[in-house]
Order: C-alpha cells, then structure tokens, then sequence
C-alpha cells in the first residue's frame, strides 16, 4: 500500500550532508528522511534520475518506514571499505576509516585519470590490506571492452577478488568475460548498473555476463524486492549501498542480513565517506562488520543539516513526481 503523499510529505526532511572526499562527482550528500509508523527511512535517488527511477527509491522508502523488514537471519554483516578515485599517497587515510575491514572496493576508470594512477592506488591498497586482504575494483561502467581487458589485465596482478561493472551493458560483460577466460585472465566479474529491474537477474545468468550479483535496496523498490532478485539470479550476492546515509544503511543491512547466503563482505560500510550523519551512533565499522537493526535520525542533527529552502521546495516536488510515478 502506498501512504498519500500528504502523509509523506507531512513526515518528510531534507538533509545536505558533507562528504569527507569527492565521491561520484560530489562532495555534499542530500537526501530525504521520513519518520515512518514502521521506523526511519530514506528516499535518496541521485538527482540526475528522473521520476520513473526515483519511484523504485520511494517504494523501499515506504516499506521500511510503513511496512519493516524481512526476519533477520544473522545480527552483524560483514563490510568492505570503499577507496574513492583518490591519489595512491592518500589510500592509507582512507582505509584508516574502515577499521578491522579486511576487504575494499576501489573505484577505476574515474573521468579525467588514467591506468596508471588505477594501479598506483590499487597497489596502495593491496600493500596495506596484505597479501591476506581482498581488493576488488569498481569501474561503474566507464571503460569499453577493450579498455577493460586491458585494464583488468594490468589489474590481475593484484589478485583482484572480482571486478564490479567494467562495463556497460549485459552483453559487453558476457564478451568480456569470454575473452578474460580465453587470455588466461581470471577476474571474476560482478554485475551492479545493469541489475536494476525484475528482468536483469534472468538476463545475467542467461547471458553468462557475471560471477557475482551486486544488489542496492533502493534502485530495487526495497528489501523484500531485493531478496527475489537474489532468489532469481542463482549467483552469489553482494548487498551495497548507494551512499545512503545510516538510515539508508540500516535498510542494506536487513536485506543483507536476510539472505539465507552471504559469502563476500557488503559494501555497506559508506557512513565513514560522510563528513557528518543524521544518527547520533552512525552505522559505522566496527571490526569489520556493522549491526543489524533499527536506527532512529537525531532531531538536533536533522535541523543542523537541512536544507537550504530551495532545495527543500525541489525534493518535495521531486516526492510528488515519484509518488504519482509509483502510483
């Protein structure tokens, strides 16, 4: 059931909230919080999607915050650190932030950089974590076919766990996976961007495209929504997250703790990229793992950070638009 949106609105605050470092091109996070009857939730679809994308982010909004979550199978969920495209010198700072986390993903293929500086920070990486870590990388589709088998050629010495969306489509991860395995390079890979409607599980393993499926609660229209994908796939899973702030995360960490499998760390360690949050204990790496459970946004830390009232107006416009997409 979807509340009206009067309801939504009545319940709703915008935050902006500061990054540490510039991270998918942007160095302040806004989102939308609703105090739900069911607990906190978040709408906080990127703003370059329109509302036809945004309503899958406004449906897994409305189920944690009016409906819950599926039973938890598991308490704590086992996290990666995530190394934005930063400078080699800087990876050690970075990781400093995921305490215990044995496992990172590190973003490629960033606008405006080459292989090399790709190399330098995945070896940056791989030094401090130890021969014992696992690194993975993530390309967020920006390299071609051809860039990624020489990309992840050059990578493969780092005994890469698997790489996350080298490319675009489903058909040019399924080619490059053929011409990995037939140059004796072996990089799992892992789909993300193109996992995004009911259909794409299917077409992923029917097309032979990926070794490990990426899943995000908010592109996916919520938890309950998620576990099917999962369930329709029949590949090992990885739960992320979307830059949420820590109620998003707790959102991440129900599904992740619902799976009946979790073989590799979840990339829902990100509140440590935030300058600040909206919870007084951010979801935060502890050991390596974060909890499973609800949190609660902080009065005093939702006014700190809100809006400005232009951006206000344009995410109350931005809900209407999903809700009557959604609707």
């Amino acid at each position: 059931m979807i509340p009206a949106l009067d309801e939504l609105l009545d319940r709703a605050h915008v935050v902006r909230l500061p990054l540490r470092r510039r991270f998918r091109g942007i160095t302040e996070r806004e989102a939308m919080l609703f105090d739900g009857p069911a607990g906190w939730a978040e709408f906080s679809p990127f703003l370059e999607y329109g509302p036809a994308e945004s309503s899958r982010w406004l449906a897994a909004a409305i189920e944690a915050g009016w409906h819950g979550f599926p039973t938890p199978l598991r308490g704590r969920i086992e996290v990666n650190a995530t190394v934005p495209a930063v400078p080699a010198d800087d990876v050690p700072a970075v990781l400093e932030r995921f305490p215990g986390c044995r496992t990172a993903k590190v973003k490629v293929a960033e606008k405006g950089q080459d292989l090399a500086q790709d190399l330098a920070r995945v070896r940056a990486v791989r030094e401090f974590l130890g021969t014992a870590g696992k690194v993975r990388v993530d390309a967020n589709t920006n390299w071609t076919v051809e860039e990624s088998v020489r990309a992840l050629s050059a990578l493969g010495e780092f005994d890469l766990e698997y790489a996350e969306q080298p490319c675009a489509t489903l058909e040019e991860m399924a080619e490059l996976r053929r011409r990995l395995a037939a140059g004796g390079t072996p990089v799992r890979l892992a789909a993300d961007e193109s996992v995004r409607k009911a259909e794409d599980p299917l077409r992923v393993a029917g097309l032979e495209a990926a070794d490990v499926v990426v899943v995000k609660v908010a592109p996916l229209s919520g938890a309950r929504a998620a576990l099917e994908v999962a369930r329709a796939c029949g590949l090992p899973v990885v739960v992320s997250s979307a830059l949420d702030t820590s109620v998003g995360l707790a959102a991440g960490t129900a599904l992740a703790a619902a799976l009946p499998d979790l073989p590799y760390a979840c990339g829902l360690g990100t509140a440590a990229l935030l300058e600040h949050d909206v919870v007084a204990d951010p979801l935060l790496p502890v050991d390596g793992s974060l909890p499973v459970g609800a949190v609660a946004a902080d009065p005093e830390l939702l006014q700190r950070f809100r809006a400005p009232a232009d951006r206000q107006t344009w995410w109350r416009e931005r809900l209407a638009a999903a809700h009557a997409e959604l609707a």
